[in-house]
């Protein structure tokens, strides 16, 4: 068959999602001092991106050399549980920076290690379910009149998973408004222990709202056409409406590690480590905590 060009797209995409969150996994099992709950979180969403990334180039790959219906229902069933872990993961990394502040005393204690290893099993456990509903026979192979805009899977399947996705978005938007809350109390609690409110009082909360919200509009701006897409979209339009809104939610597994990992100065440090052996000690490197945003 000839190569699509969005396919061909895909497969670039994935390739470079796959060597991004790759160097994340490597620099974070290489390095014994990136164990805190941070890490770990951090950790889940670049595994969750690297399997995304893998799944792209594998579906390309078999589409266009292997083509078996057997094949394609394994692909799609390994993206589906790779984008949902990717995105409960996001979600989970939202509940720990909440908790970092809402709780800051009682934060890194034994049970908030285990709240997060909690979390962590239940969002692979589920996003692990939703990618094995289409191999277990949820899908429109043999019912053509059932299927989506996204094949095999069927209408059911991408509003289900839409559905979890709005949840999922509703939810962090929640939690970052009452991160933005808290942030903007702590430091007005501060400038008023001064006596006065500083310039750098609202420097500092104006720059942290807005970094939460390039974090939480990336993610809306990159899934939410997609998600959309799969509730009001119709098998029978050009398929082109489908990759043109899956390619820019792909963006966003390219966009997480820049975000979490490549901006976080104990990561940047690990990695100058891991290339170069050792790294200078006149560079200040300023540890961040979970709560910073």
């Amino acid at each position: 068959a000839a190569l699509n060009p969005w396919d061909v797209m895909l497969c670039v995409s994935g390739t470079a999602i796959a060597c991004e969150n790759a160097l994340v996994v490597a620099i974070i099992c290489y390095s014994p001092a990136l164990r805190s709950p941070m890490f770990v979180l951090v950790g889940s969403l670049a595994t969750a991106d690297l399997l995304a990334g893998l799944g792209l180039i594998l579906n390309f790959v078999f589409q266009y050399v292997i083509r078996s219906e057997t094949v394609s229902l394994l692909t799609v069933g390994f993206l589906v549980a790779s984008f949902a872990a990717s995105v409960s993961s996001l979600l989970a990394i939202t509940v720990d920076r909440y908790l970092s502040l809402y709780n800051a005393l009682t934060y890194y204690s034994e049970r908030t290690v285990l709240c997060i290893h909690t979390m962590l099993a239940g969002a692979w456990g589920v996003s692990l379910c939703l990618g094995l509903l289409p191999v277990l026979g949820w899908n429109c192979l043999h019912d053509r009149t059932s299927c989506s805009v996204v094949r095999p899977l069927t209408k059911s399947n991408v509003t289900l998973l839409s559905a979890s996705f709005f949840l999922i978005f509703l939810i962090m938007l929640h939690l970052y408004i009452e991160i933005c809350k808290i942030v903007c109390r702590h430091a007005h609690q501060i400038a008023l222990q001064q006596h006065f409110l500083t310039a750098s009082h609202y420097v500092t909360t104006k720059k942290g709202v807005s970094t939460l919200a390039i974090i939480l509009g990336t993610f809306g701006a990159s899934w939410l056409p997609f998600a959309i897409y799969c509730v009001v979209g119709d098998p029978d339009y050009p398929s082109v409406y489908t990759y043109a809104t899956l390619l820019p939610a792909t963006y966003n597994s390219m966009i997480n590690p820049i975000i979490y990992a490549y901006r976080n100065q104990e990561i940047q440090r690990s990695m100058w480590v891991l290339f170069c052996g050792c790294f200078q000690a006149k560079v200040s490197f300023c540890s961040r905590s979970p709560s910073d945003v």
